[in-house]
């Protein structure tokens, strides 16, 4: 009789049972069809071959790869949501043990008397709740979609850990091409100080030109040394996010690059796929879609079985041993007749989590299309304001050679010299300043494609979802 109950147990709960609450069905996302900022960029097609995971690459910088590659290993932050990921993956395990009968062994020797005696008692009890209504179904559902948010929450934070250094790097960058700068600026300041010091020697120029330029040589040196500032700190931020203390992390001396990649755009609907904020935001619908149905099953009863099979009786008396077994079964059904509303307002609370979680996915998403807008915008301004740029500092440097001639011909006063300088040194202090904001956009345009992330990539946790629901992709 308990195995044929086993068996009524194993097909209502395997078998074709009802999954109460809703399937899933993913809700449209609010998608462009095309970009608004994506004049003069070509959109690439699915043979592009851009960088897969180590999108960093396409920089052709070994210095950032080289720190890159250690932020996922490394990263104290990561390792965290890592373990979070793990925590959530048992969960899906604990929430499927709920499939299956357990099992009990409580052996228990009693010796009692007068008259002297033993009492052996040892069963092997057990109990079953059938999922008749699909909860456990449901639940493994909720929590191997909150396991697969999980995923895409540690590929997110490890792509704003990635991005973050590759910014820190890019100011570090800034600041070795402004300490250069400010170096040469100060030999060019002393090379007119030299000259205004012939100028006044011979009597042509007065004390004040002297000490002007011994001013900006003392202002130029100054910038030059403040850099360090921003360098340092940069520097000790990349070393956080190596997880390693600033003391072990030295970046060598380089200027900034003088070109950016153009990184490949797909299509916006594309944009769904690339994206692990966006993956993240549309399992957790799937999770609170679930839990409608963890909630809807709180209605309907729970059939349970339950049973014992051993041995009771005196284990010293060889001439009865083996002739006490014991066992039973049986089959309880247990219907909430009142809760005061409670199931009710739990359901109602599920489909409101559930809702709250569909405005999030979409605005999720055109967050993301936000980004994506403004990195291009950023990119083809600064593109056209380096040239317009490069043009200024060319002129600029010519009117600094014009000034010094005219002053050395005493044609000119050296506050036309001064005045030259100082917009020359305007100029390219600019352009520096633009070259790495446009480095730091096309950084930042990487990782918001999704930084070579696919959806492909997210693991799939939730195989026991019921099999009439609908398939995500």
């Amino acid at each position: 009789m308990i195995a044929r109950l086993l068996a009524v147990g194993l097909t209502l709960t395997l078998g074709g049972c009802l999954a109460v609450g809703p399937d899933y069905l993913k809700p449209a996302a609010i998608v462009p069809v095309h970009y608004k900022e994506i004049k003069g960029w070509k959109v690439a097609t699915p043979r592009d071959e851009a960088p897969k995971g180590a999108w960093w690459r396409a920089f052709h910088d070994s210095e950032l790869d080289r720190l890159e590659a250690t932020v996922a290993v490394s990263n104290q932050t990561l390792k965290a949501d890592e373990a979070n990921y793990r925590q959530a993956v048992a969960l899906i395990a604990e929430a499927r043990a709920g499939l299956f009968p357990t099992l009990n062994l409580d052996p228990s020797l009693t010796r009692s008397g007068p008259p002297a005696g033993n009492l052996l008692n040892a069963e092997v009890t057990g109990s079953w709740t059938l999922d008749v209504w699909g909860r456990v179904r449901r639940l493994i559902e909720e929590n191997g979609a909150g396991a697969e948010a999980t995923a895409a929450d540690l590929a997110n934070a490890t792509l704003s850990a990635q991005l973050a250094l590759a910014l820190a790097y890019m100011q570090v960058r800034q600041a070795d091409s402004l300490h250069d700068l400010f170096a040469d600026t100060v030999k060019q300041y002393q090379r007119s100080l030299a000259i205004s010091q012939n100028q006044y020697d011979a009597g042509t120029a007065a004390k004040s030109d002297v000490i002007t330029a011994q001013a900006l040589v003392l202002a130029a040196q100054a910038q030059e040394i403040n850099v360090e500032v921003a360098r340092r700190q940069n520097e000790h931020a990349i070393a956080v996010l190596m997880g390693k203390p600033p003391s072990d992390v030295s970046i060598s001396h380089r200027d900034l690059a003088e070109s950016a990649p153009h990184p490949p755009v797909r299509l916006p609907s594309t944009l769904l796929e690339r994206r692990p904020d966006i993956a993240a935001a549309e399992r957790t619908m799937k999770l609170q879609n679930a839990a409608i149905g963890v909630a809807v099953a709180g209605y309907y009863p729970d059939l349970t079985l339950s049973g014992a099979v051993g041995y009771a009786g005196d284990p010293f008396l060889k001439q009865i041993a083996g002739a006490n077994p014991v066992w039973s079964y049986a089959a309880s059904l247990a219907q909430p007749l009142f809760d005061a509303g409670l199931t009710a307002a739990q359901v109602e609370a599920a489909k409101a989590a559930y809702q709250a979680s569909v405005a999030s996915y979409r605005q999720t998403v055109l967050s993301a299309f936000q980004q994506v807008e403004d990195n291009l915008a950023a990119i083809l301004v600064y593109d056209r304001e380096l040239k317009v740029q490069k043009q200024a500092v060319r002129i600029a440097q010519q009117a600094v050679q014009i000034a010094l001639n005219e002053y050395r011909a005493g044609t000119q006063n050296f506050t036309t010299v001064v005045t030259a300088e100082t917009t020359a040194l305007a100029d390219e202090e600019s352009l520096v300043a633009t070259k790495a904001s446009r480095l730091s956009a096309a950084v930042s345009l990487i990782v918001a494609l999704g930084g070579g992330w696919e959806v492909a990539d997210l693991p799939r946790l939730a195989a026991d979802a019921p099999p009439d629901a609908q398939p995500v992709p």
